[in-house]
């Protein structure tokens, strides 16, 4: 049964009801087992990638118009097709391979593939590093079933390998990574983790410790703020570092620079959570069966992509991003007398690039790594002083 502030909500059958108890139960064995508490890290972790049971582990549909929510990939081709541009000019200096980080249904590989056959700049291999046993297995139906010529150079990976040269893709990776949840007071910095009461999971609050008291320090925040601390998304930029020998990663997700993202209008953060095409804020119900997000600090990416020898390239938000790529000679190719093929094409640009929709809101980050070309999805509007 959904809460009653989420009465509006379609509640789940019974089969995905059970799906979420079977979750919920192990949460709960595990805060148990730590002793009452755990921090929401933890939690989000579980309740997103558990082996078989977390959101992303499970074989429910999640993206595009019957999931519960649509990526800028499931929106249409125009997305991959101007992505694939920016793409090609890395892949021409000598860069062989793509890694696609989290590739959801898969819509992306097939798209950009597709586009860089007809730009005839195919990558040597493309590689996908997907955790999700269900993702993965659809990833691969797809692709088998739409570009079977490619079956030879798609792969699939478990980990990033060491001493990569690659073109790196992460596409709205990055806000799916578990956060810790800091509270600030007159005297302190509480983490706010979780426990469970009477069958229901609850915000539990202890003094933060350790790197995220050091982060959250840093943010000087006043009193009664409360806002996500992204360390695993740090920790995933380090990584990337030590294993790309020579390329570039590019970064797609929603999100701020730090002086944005810790406004003073935010003293609630920007935790969300999607459940078929709707957003709220109740991260302990529908375990399992709803996406849990955060947004992403771009300051905080680039420091850590900056330590870990990294170039910051370029940064902007999607509409500059996509222009810079040309993506009105991608929409040009079509005639706009051609309606029942333009239109689409067109709406699809639409909710790229409007402001109100994706446009402002969604950001590009790109990393070099022994690689000094300059990025043309950078020639206007670079936004990197603002990080």
């Amino acid at each position: 049964m959904l809460p009653a502030h989420l009465s509006h909500l379609r509640a789940p059958d019974a089969d995905a009801a059970a799906h979420g108890k079977h979750l919920a139960a192990l949460i709960a064995g595990e805060i148990a087992a730590a002793g009452g508490w755990i921090s929401f890290a933890r939690y989000m972790e579980l309740a997103l990638h558990a082996p078989g049971l977390g959101y992303y582990s499970s074989g429910a549909r999640k993206f595009g118009a019957s999931g519960d929510f649509v990526t800028a990939p499931e929106l249409g081709a125009v997305f991959a097709r101007t992505l694939a541009r920016q793409a090609a000019q890395v892949l021409r200096c000598e860069i062989p391979d793509i890694i696609e980080l989290g590739a959801g249904s898969g819509q992306l590989a097939c798209d950009l593939l597709t586009a860089l056959t007809a730009l005839d700049c195919l990558p040597q291999r493309y590689r996908i590093l997907e955790t999700s046993a269900d993702l993965r297995e659809r990833q691969r139906a797809l692709l088998h079933r739409e570009l079977p010529q490619y079956a030879s150079r798609v792969s699939w990976l478990d980990a990033l390998p060491a001493g990569c040269e690659a073109l790196v893709i992460a596409n709205e990776v990055l806000d799916a990574m578990p956060v810790h949840i800091v509270k600030t007071r007159a005297d302190g910095i509480d983490e706010l983790g979780v426990s469970a009461r009477d069958g229901a999971f609850g915000w539990s609050a202890r003094p933060a410790t350790g790197a995220l008291l050091g982060a959250a320090s840093e943010l000087k925040l006043a009193p009664g703020y409360t806002t996500e601390i992204a360390l695993a998304a740090r920790a995933f930029i380090r990584t990337l570092g030590a294993h790309l020998a020579r390329g570039v990663a590019i970064l797609i997700d929603y999100g701020y620079p730090a002086r944005e993202y810790y406004h003073p209008q935010r003293y609630d953060g920007t935790l969300m959570c999607h459940y078929r095409q709707h957003a709220h804020a109740d991260p302990f119900c529908l375990v399992g069966l709803q996406d849990i997000t955060a947004h992403v600090d771009f300051s905080a990416l680039a420091v850590a992509a900056v330590e870990s020898g990294f170039d910051l390239l370029g940064y902007t938000n999607q509409a500059q991003f996509l222009i810079n790529c040309g993506i009105t000679e991608v929409l040009g190719a079509t005639p706009a007398d051609h309606a029942a093929s333009y239109l689409p094409l067109a709406a699809q640009a639409q909710t790229l690039m409007s402001p109100a929709e994706m446009g402002e809101l969604f950001k590009i980050i790109e990393l070099g790594r022994n690689f000094a070309a300059p990025l043309p999805g950078f020639a206007s509007g670079d936004k990197r002083h603002t990080l």
